[in-house]
């Protein structure tokens, strides 16, 4: 798809779904691809291993999809961390459609619903093997619970966190 056939990022439909949800299968299948890739074994098993349950309610969790033409294109989710803490996982955008800006707008529509959920922090983890997924997060105002000058591939897992102010319902119409 050409950049002028792409649909503005104001015109993507965001939808809430269950990791069962046909349109979830294309993220998990090929980011469970990349990892395997990027990592040398396999990660589907991995990426597999969190149920519906932890991304619905009662746990506070969400799967968030962009949606374009009916399609995914990127997509995301948090699950309950702790009381306060949503952790984020499964950021993703189809390869198709990288370079967008879709991943940020993944990430801040999952910090404003986690705030709206009560959330008042974030917390991730990265591969040292996904220096975008670094580069995103350090550009979305997280900060790194690691040493950012040391080789990556010696500190394993790379954890960020991000304090979010809970969102105020005000009654109004837009607070829906």
């Amino acid at each position: 798809m050409s950049s002028a056939a792409r649909t503005p990022l104001s015109d993507l439909t965001v939808v809430q779904a269950l990791v069962s949800d046909v349109r979830v299968q294309p993220l998990l299948r090929e980011l469970g691809d990349e990892y395997s890739t990027r990592y040398g074994r396999d990660a589907h098993a991995e990426l597999a291993r969190y149920p519906d349950e932890e991304f619905t309610a009662p746990h506070g969790g969400v799967l968030l999809l962009l949606l374009e033409g009916g399609e995914p294109v990127a997509g995301g989710a948090f699950r309950r961390y702790d009381a306060t803490t949503a952790e984020l996982k499964r950021i993703w955008t189809h390869s198709a459609h990288r370079r967008r800006g879709l991943a940020r707008r993944v990430v801040a529509e999952l910090e404003r619903e986690a705030a709206a959920r009560g959330y008042r922090r974030i917390h991730l983890t990265t591969g040292p093997r996904q220096p975008e997924a670094r580069g995103l997060y350090l550009a979305t105002g997280y900060t790194p619970l690691f040493d950012t000058q040391a080789d990556p591939e010696t500190i394993g897992p790379l954890p960020f966190e991000k304090h979010v102010p809970v969102a105020t319902r005000t009654g109004k119409a837009t607070d829906l």
